[in-house]
């Protein structure tokens, strides 16, 4: 009863004129920049923090949550039209919703990520009033693994993010690693720089390499202006999943949003009735996904709230906000500041509520970007990323880089390798290395550890089910499908 005081409390603070303004703005604002590729909500809170230095604390950071949160519906829209993601959580939403697209089902993929986004938010948020201190309190491990079609191009693609994921200063040894003598490259590779290489420059060779033969426009509306009942029945239950994976992996300390969307693509997959689709646009591959993305994002205010962790890159421009108006996030915070606190977590009902008011009744302007000849659409595609890759650091390392990484996303293409492992790996390399080192030292060299214990070896037994089950299933059906033709054959 005294959590629903205070939430009580919340909307009074969020409701008030002025803060429901800032949260216009923020949202709108957030959608924009997440439909720009390489502008994500971190940049932008960023070059915001001088300009919000005079404005009410809890005005500003009810902005900067309508920002975070309209990035992750923007990052959906050219994720969905173009094949370029605009904020990191959307690459899974990518793989099937820009194959719905070219389908026709454009408006449908939109709608079924605005949908998914609203509930799941709703969810998120009812999660962080009422279980926010419990759930910064877990500690668990999460394995994702997305290896497309070809397990070799999948672990070939992963090791090529692991590789990406060493370069820099090793932080036990203090020595550098792959750095070639550049100084730039000391703090490593920045995933922001990765993901709009392999992505939006990748696409844009892509798609200038076979403009002569390009098929026919694409209808846009050819499948609908909106989603059919079939529709609603097989995207309702991939939003409540992606809702709960989202989440509790989002509250971790290093939980993030990528993370749990992978998980969300994997468990659709499996689960899908209509195997066929998916790698053909499956509406499951994009409901699900989009919802454990915004889902998450709500998890990450947990370690930032509770204990002054920030997860992401996101989070930490968000910890520097709070320390520019003399606040420090932890246990504390709630009882210090219950005004800021409560009018932001209220905040997020109305921004959830907000964005769906500004995303669904444009579902069919933003369809019908595909209209626009693409030759014009991936030139300012090449020139938002350039502005926000030279953003992040101001780095003409970062812009070769992204020239060089983007050739690589091209060839990616060519040959059909997945991009997925290679941002896995990008992510989860370093700190996979940083805790298979903290176990050897803590065990002194005697690698037992690693399964030492029930938790471990049931984990590790997991993950090599993944990865031996699939292919004997794949070979147990081809090879009934062999004898089948073979019987029909004799027959």
């Amino acid at each position: 009863m005294d959590i629903l005081n205070q939430l009580l409390g919340g909307f009074a603070v969020a409701l008030q004129p002025m803060n429901l303004f800032w949260a216009f703005i923020g949202c709108g604002l957030g959608t924009a920049v997440g439909v720009l590729p390489g502008i994500g909500p971190a940049l932008t809170i960023a070059l915001l923090l001088p300009v919000t230095a005079q404005v009410n604390p809890a005005s500003a950071f009810i902005m900067f949550a309508g920002i975070l949160y309209g990035a992750l519906y923007g990052g959906s829209t050219t994720s969905i039209l173009l094949n370029t993601p605009g904020e990191s959580g959307s690459v899974m939403t990518a793989l099937e919703g820009n194959r719905m697209a070219r389908r026709g089902r454009g408006a449908a993929a939109l709608a079924t990520a605005a949908l998914g986004s609203f509930v799941a938010g709703t969810i998120r948020t009812l999660a962080l009033t009422f279980l926010a201190p419990p759930l910064a309190e877990l500690a668990f491990t999460a394995v994702a693994g997305v290896m497309g079609r070809s397990m070799v191009r999948g672990f070939a693609a992963l090791f090529f993010g692991l590789a990406l994921g060493t370069i820099g200063i090793d932080t036990q040894t203090g020595q550098t690693r792959m750095v070639f003598g550049t100084l730039e490259l000391l703090d490593g590779i920045s995933f922001t720089v990765v993901l709009v290489s392999l992505f939006a420059i990748g696409e844009t060779l892509y798609v200038a390499s076979r403009h002569s033969a390009a098929p026919a426009a694409v209808n846009p509306l050819s499948g609908g202006s909106w989603m059919t009942k079939q529709d609603w029945k097989r995207s309702w239950k991939p939003w409540l999943r992606g809702s709960v994976i989202g989440f509790p992996i989002g509250a971790l300390p290093a939980g993030g949003t990528e993370i749990p969307t992978f998980l969300s693509y994997a468990l659709e997959r499996r689960l899908t009735k209509h195997p066929e689709e998916f790698g053909q646009g499956a509406i499951e591959g994009v409901a699900g996904p989009e919802a454990a993305n915004n889902a998450a994002a709500a998890g990450i205010l947990v370690p930032l709230l509770t204990l002054g962790l920030p997860s992401t890159a996101t989070a930490a421009v968000l910890l520097a906000a709070f320390q520019n108006y003399g606040l420090q996030p932890g246990p504390l915070l709630f009882a210090t500041n219950p005004d800021l606190l409560w009018g932001l977590i209220a905040s997020l009902y109305i921004g959830n509520v907000i964005l769906l008011i500004l995303n669904l009744p444009l579902v069919g302007i933003w369809v019908r970007l595909l209209l626009i000849p693409r030759h014009y659409i991936y030139g300012g595609i090449v020139v938002f990323a350039m502005v926000g890759v030279w953003g992040l650091s101001t780095s003409w390392m970062d812009l070769a880089l992204m020239c060089g990484l983007g050739l690589v996303g091209y060839v990616a293409r060519v040959h059909d390798f997945p991009i997925a492992p290679a941002l896995i790996g990008l992510i989860l390399g370093p700190q996979a290395e940083i805790q298979l080192r903290r176990a050897l030292a803590v065990s002194q060299g005697d690698w037992s550890v690693l399964v030492g214990t029930p938790i471990a070896a049931t984990l590790l037994g997991i993950a090599a089910l993944v990865l031996i089950v699939p292919p004997l299933l794949a070979h147990r059906r081809r090879r009934a499908e062999a004898e089948g033709q073979s019987v029909a054959a004799t027959g």
